[in-house]
């Protein structure tokens, strides 16, 4: 009886109000849900409030294999694009930090006001343009991967993760002989699993989340990510009868609302699936690098 926790009032009172941000936070998404999952004519009648109704899954069945929305293609891109762009992201970022992080590397500070200052200044986007325009990213699938290849805020977060961990770890690897690179990746590396997945999470985020530079830079529609595709399905023919005029599959009425919330869905499951397995290093890792720094 003496180990029992007491519950107070702020307990319950921050309890309370966690409870409801994660409510606030979690509603957008079972409403798009829900109505991607409601007939299409209890919509046209305004009688779906939240709950669905005339429950069916229709609407992404008729997305998914419709050619008219290629949700395929754009899917397979950013997949490719968030995979091999987040797993460069942490190689170069890691490294990097590692290096920033070395008091023997004298010009570790000026190096690090750099990224600083590139972070919090950025040219524009015709400067952008213009310079990956000249370096060939003109519908070129580097242009997703290369140039955000190190964010110098994810760096600062890799830096001061690196820099709370013990310098005696590093001391005891050259002492047994062991070289930079030794001391890297057996020494350091298997013990930075929270910031790998959280910068890994970061960045993977980042990218299936990028719409601007796909949409200035990827012209072709064999390169275009879901967000192109998203826009090209909820945007662009908002006011177009012709490609979400009603639809009746096996008993159920479809209509734009529907497959607008279907597309929507679709677009943003991937990676909101992807927290669960990496949530148990995110939080140690996000805490641990901001305290740290």
């Amino acid at each position: 009886m003496g180990n029992k926790k007491k519950v107070t009032v702020f307990d319950t009172v921050n309890n309370t109000v966690l409870l409801l941000v994660a409510v606030i936070c979690i509603y957008p998404f079972l409403y798009i849900l829900f109505i991607a999952c409601s007939d299409g004519t209890f919509l046209t009648r305004g009688q779906v409030n939240f709950f669905p109704k005339g429950f069916n899954i229709e609407s992404f069945k008729y997305v998914l294999t419709n050619p008219k929305f290629d949700i395929f293609t754009g899917m397979k891109n950013s997949f490719i694009y968030t995979i091999f762009g987040a797993l460069i992201a942490v190689i170069f970022t890691y490294i990097t930090a590692y290096a920033l992080s070395r008091p023997r590397l004298k010009q570790r500070y000026v190096i690090m006001a750099l990224f600083v200052i590139t972070w919090v200044f950025e040219a524009g986007i015709i400067p952008q343009y213009i310079i990956y325009s000249n370096l060939g990213f003109i519908d070129n699938i580097w242009v997703m991967i290369i140039p955000g290849a190190i964010n110098s805020q994810f760096l600062l977060i890799t830096k001061a993760f690196l820099d709370g961990l013990p310098a005696e770890l590093e001391e005891a690897a050259f002492i047994d002989g062991g070289s930079d690179f030794q001391t890297l990746t057996k020494i350091f590396l298997p013990i930075s699993k929270p910031i790998l997945a959280t910068i890994g999470l970061f960045n993977a985020v980042s990218i299936w989340n990028q719409y601007l530079v796909p949409q200035m830079f990827l012209k072709s529609d064999n390169l275009k990510t879901i967000q192109q595709i998203l826009k090209s399905v909820v945007i662009t023919t908002s006011n177009s009868g012709t490609v979400f005029s009603n639809v009746m599959r096996n008993g159920f009425t479809l209509n734009q609302n529907n497959m607008k919330a279907a597309a929507i869905f679709i677009a943003m499951a991937p990676i909101v699936c992807v927290y669960p397995f990496v949530q148990k290093y995110f939080k140690k890792g996000i805490l641990i690098g901001s305290v740290k720094g």
